[in-house]
């Protein structure tokens, strides 16, 4: 029984830790005004027909603080690139020169900066909900567990440390989303 309930929390925990990178991982494609390879994360381009990640077409990296340069490994597939990118709507506009493809960051005004900070926060309150969630199921299994003879003080015990770990990956989220605000904000 009590290797059951280990297991079931051992899962909350993994979900609250995946709703942390979750988060990081969303945070890494709000534009802060800085180039970044990250940006292009996700998009997906139609390599012979296959749709493939496109870090695994080409070489993505930052020529400077304000520019992404696309170099296809094979330079047929260079238009698919371009309409790639283009198709992600990433608010940037592709520039192809015949060799490599070149993204230039626009700095962004204090209108957009504060839109990127509302998009910020609210996806650090999806990560907290998600985090609410994985605790709501372990102590609905805590809970459970109490109701088929496993001891209450355990069970009270139980309870409280999955409430430690909702806090400490509340704080996270808290402190990610607190970070890319200010790195959003700041010009």
């Amino acid at each position: 029984m009590d290797d059951l309930l280990s297991d079931q929390l051992e899962e909350s925990k993994m979900l609250m830790e995946e709703a942390i990178e979750h988060l990081e991982r969303e945070l890494v494609k709000v534009r802060t005004g800085k180039a970044s390879p990250a940006m292009l994360h996700g998009i997906m381009v139609s390599y012979y027909g296959v749709p493939t990640p496109i870090n695994q077409t080409a070489n993505v990296s930052t020529a400077d603080s304000r520019t992404i340069t696309v170099q296809p490994f094979d330079k047929s597939n260079l238009q698919s690139i371009e309409k790639a990118i283009f198709e992600a709507n990433l608010g940037i506009t592709p520039q192809n020169d015949g060799d490599l493809i070149r993204l230039n960051i626009p700095p962004l005004t204090e209108e957009r900066r504060r839109q990127l900070a509302k998009v910020v926060k609210s996806e650090g309150e999806e990560a907290k909900i998600s985090i609410r969630n994985a605790r709501r199921d372990a102590m609905e299994h805590i809970k459970k567990e109490v109701k088929n003879g496993y001891p209450e003080d355990a069970g009270k015990r139980k309870e409280e440390q999955v409430q430690q770990w909702t806090d400490n990956y509340s704080k996270q989220v808290e402190s990610i989303v607190e970070n890319k605000e200010k790195e959003v904000m700041t010009i």
